[in-house]
């Protein structure tokens, strides 16, 4: 499952998307609450009581809503047909009211054994916070996560308890130059992560490294003019041609990602001793400059 950056949309990352779909894996994302309901969006005239209260409320309506998609792809598609293993169940590719055996839907099977969870931003955060109270998460992906201690001005004022139960294998992937979601702040949150967890960073790569349309997205940031809180962060973001191109921050995601789920979800041998090998010389092989955080 798939969760998307502040005020953005499910399909804000399909470079990944597809590529987990293309090997195997059944792939969900959303529109957060934020950008569908309506009382949720920012309003002109808006107090600052006002905008506190609703910034609460949307980062409250974060983790139910990916409650709300996993128990939707768990429940619609339950009934196992004959003959089917334990813990598995139908689901369709796509389309409201298909299901299984109806015309046109795909036969896709998911586990609910094996349910990991990814996020860009914002909702790296609510990856990160779903297993304190979701105990069917199995491994988890941050990508530029908020969350930390020492949230920039503009940034939502996020935190994270780490409450779980149980051990869920953690990917962090990070920009080394992010503006707004600094790299300490991510060293910080895995630190304090509970075990197994992994960490790797892009080198010369900001915040928009991990969206489909790097450079136009990066670009687009820069020439934002936002007169509240944020103001500095386009001022503070380095031109593109300074930094890693998309094509480089996709092979980066991708190959990474792909190998934390096979590892973590798979068991796969082969997955573990790539994430656990020389990953710079396997980047670097592919024009991509990265490294792994180790403690």
């Amino acid at each position: 499952m798939f969760s998307h950056y502040s005020g953005g949309h499910r399909r804000s990352a399909t470079f990944l998307t597809t590529h987990l779909a293309s090997h195997g894996y059944v792939v969900a994302a959303l529109d957060h609450s934020e950008v569908v309901a309506a009382e949720l969006t920012r309003r002109d005239g808006e107090t600052a009581a006002e905008q506190a209260a609703r910034i609460d409320a949307v980062i409250a309506s974060r983790v139910p809503d990916v409650r709300f998609l996993l128990d939707y792809l768990l429940s619609r598609w339950a009934d196992a047909r004959p003959g089917d293993s334990a813990g598995q169940v139908d689901s369709a590719e796509s389309g409201d009211g298909a299901g299984p055996g109806d015309d046109g839907a795909a036969d896709i099977r998911i586990d609910p054994e094996r349910i990991g969870l990814v996020g860009h931003s914002f909702g790296g955060w609510t990856v990160l916070a779903t297993p304190d109270v979701e105990p069917r998460v199995r491994a988890v992906a941050a990508f530029g996560p908020g969350g930390n201690a020492h949230p920039k001005p503009g940034i939502l004022p996020l935190t994270l308890n780490f409450a779980w139960s149980r051990v869920v294998p953690t990917l962090y992937l990070a920009a080394a130059d992010d503006v707004p979601i600094p790299l300490d702040g991510v060293y910080e949150l895995f630190d304090r992560t509970p075990a197994s967890k992994r960490m790797f960073v892009l080198r010369r790569a900001d915040h928009q490294h991990f969206v489909d349309d790097v450079e136009g997205e990066h670009e687009a940031a820069r020439a934002m003019s936002d007169p509240g809180p944020a103001a500095w962060i386009s001022a503070a973001m380095r031109p593109i041609t300074e930094l890693s191109s998309g094509e480089q921050a996709h092979l980066f995601v991708r190959g990474l990602m792909l190998g934390h789920l096979d590892a973590t979800l798979r068991q796969l041998d082969a997955a573990e001793r790539f994430l656990d090998g020389d990953v710079e010389a396997a980047l670097a092989a592919r024009g991509v400059d990265g490294f792994a955080h180790r403690t």
